[in-house]
């Protein structure tokens, strides 16, 4: 039985995750499995995309739902092309704003399912197989008041560089896509009226550029896809500035 080609996208209701989505229905795979928590919006993108997509509602923070969408893969008989693990959210405030099952959900979706679903999928890619993982900016250096987010973001930078040189071998690339400020809903879930959090977003790029780039980069087998030049200039002077430095930077820029 002859093996169908996929792409797998997290977070694809919406923002960033839905713009990868629409991509990828230009490139060589059969079906696009799409997840996310809330199965209305699949069902919607499904009726706006068509056929080709194949909803999978799942909670990421459920080990179990993520370890059962690997036997659908294995029942499937599947090649996957692409694996885009955009799903992720943050919190604005300090640490004292968030609670702990809160806190560890976050490090839940942002991290462990970001490392769960690669393991899941990799028995299913191959040479030329392409694995896109959605950190930050933020991944460049520790956000007081984004504390928690931007060391989640930092966790899927990290562990995607390295990654990417363990799957060399396999002809498998792997791109940690590092964007800066994105006209998403992603500020709806972020703003828990804290006392003091972030409020200047500046600049804010649209999740299609941001996807397109992505997309290229990874094809081109770049470890890492920066768009934007203040966000390639932020990532630059990180490099170069001690962190203490970088942070006092952010809280001025901030007004915190």
């Amino acid at each position: 039985m002859e093996k169908k080609t996929i792409a797998v996208v997290t977070g694809a209701s919406g923002g960033l995750g839905k713009e990868m989505v629409k991509l990828l229905l230009w490139e060589d795979v059969q079906e696009i499995f799409v997840i996310a928590k809330d199965e209305e919006k699949l069902s919607r993108l499904r009726q706006e995309m068509g056929e080709r997509i194949r909803i999978f509602p799942m909670d990421l923070s459920d080990r179990d739902a993520i370890l059962n969408f690997g036997a659908a893969l294995l029942a499937e008989n599947v090649t996957i092309r692409y694996l885009v693990n955009s799903a992720g959210y943050a919190k604005f405030g300090s640490c004292r704003d968030l609670s702990v099952l809160g806190s560890v959900d976050m490090i839940d979706v942002n991290c462990s399912a970001v490392v769960a679903m690669g393991l899941v999928c990799l028995p299913f890619m191959e040479q030329g197989s392409r694995i896109l993982n959605i950190a930050s900016q933020a991944a460049f250096q520790p956000l007081p008041y984004l504390n928690l987010y931007a060391a989640t973001k930092a966790f899927v930078r990290n562990y995607s560089r390295g990654l990417n040189e363990e799957l060399k071998e396999d002809g498998i690339t792997v791109t940690a896509v590092c964007p800066g400020w994105i006209r998403t809903d992603f500020f709806d879930r972020a703003e828990i009226d804290a006392k003091k959090a972030p409020t200047r977003f500046f600049p804010m790029a649209s999740p299609d550029q941001v996807a397109f780039k992505a997309l290229s980069d990874a094809k081109k087998g770049k470890p890492i896809s920066v768009y934007g030049l203040y966000t390639r200039f932020c990532h630059l002077v990180s490099k170069l500035l001690p962190q203490k430095w970088m942070m006092k930077l952010w809280l001025f820029q901030q007004g915190l």
